[in-house]
Parts: structure tokens; C-alpha cells; sequence
């Protein structure tokens, strides 16, 4: 037997919540340059009920870079605004660039 959302009822594999959450709110990605220059690209925005871990595993391999998730961020290593972007777009995110 599967198992079965705890937000919508339905069975994991017929669960909709994510997919409303993602035509909620806009995602905002943004470059922040850290010590020694180097730079970090930021996706913030994401609402609570998106798997933020798996959406960073997705990220990471698109950009073929490094990461980390603090809080509902994530921090992709280098200049990746546009990959981002795309990929996000590509999942049904609305997305704005800064």
C-alpha cells in the first residue's frame, strides 16, 4: 500500500501539493559575491511544501556545480542566473531574475 500526502489525502504518487506550490509565489534568484570574490548565485522564495533538498540535487547537476541549503534558499557555487532560470522555468516555477 502506498503512502499517502498529509497535506492534500491523496496517495504519493497522485499528491498535487507540490505542484500547487510551485504556481504560488515567484522564486527570485540573485549573485552574491563572498570572501576571497568569489560568487554565489541565491534562489529564494520557496514555499515550505517544495522539497527543497530535492530540488537542489536537481540544480546542482543541471549547473554541474556545488551547493548547499540553508533554511528554504538555496546556494548554487558560481554565476549560474540563467541555467537556473531555465531549469526552474522548466519545472513550472515563476521566476524572477535580480
Amino acid at each position: 500500500m502506498s503512502e499517502i500526502c498529509k497535506v492534500c489525502g491523496l496517495p504519493k504518487e497522485l499528491c498535487v501539493c507540490e505542484k500547487i506550490a510551485r504556481e504560488g509565489k515567484e522564486v527570485k534568484i540573485t549573485t552574491e559575491k563572498r570572501r576571497y570574490g568569489k560568487i554565489v548565485t541565491v534562489i529564494s522564495g520557496l514555499d515550505s511544501s517544495v522539497d527543497v533538498g530535492e530540488l537542489a540535487k536537481e540544480l546542482k547537476r543541471c549547473c554541474a556545480c556545488g551547493g548547499t541549503i540553508k533554511k528554504d534558499t538555496i546556494e548554487l557555487q558560481g554565476e549560474h542566473k540563467e541555467k537556473a532560470k531555465q531549469k526552474l522555468e522548466e519545472m513550472g516555477f515563476d521566476v524572477e531574475v535580480e
